[in-house]
């Protein structure tokens, strides 16, 4: 099974930023993705780890009641990181 591609992967960024889904939720997606690439469930590629990899973490903070660690600049960042990846 392939993973997802990353049309997939940054529209998970959009709805980050757009508020839509939590940026909890985009971390558990995207944990899966890299936990069944490691347990050999599912076959990702270099561009989809290192996507993947980006969006995982993404709801980190600086400590216990503390903001967040990644800005919503950063975020936007990597989205469009991934944007120009792919060539969109």
């Amino acid at each position: 099974m392939n993973g997802p591609d990353l049309g997939e992967i940054e529209a998970w960024f959009d709805d980050v930023l757009s508020g839509r889904v939590s940026r909890d939720a985009a971390d558990r997606w995207a944990a899966q993705w890299i936990s069944d690439d490691f347990a050999c469930r599912v076959e990702l590629d270099e561009d989809q780890l290192w996507a993947l990899e980006l969006l995982c973490g993404i709801d980190l903070t600086h400590g216990p009641g503390a903001g967040l660690l990644f800005s919503e600049e950063q975020v936007r960042g990597w989205r469009d990181q991934v944007r120009a990846h792919r060539g969109g």
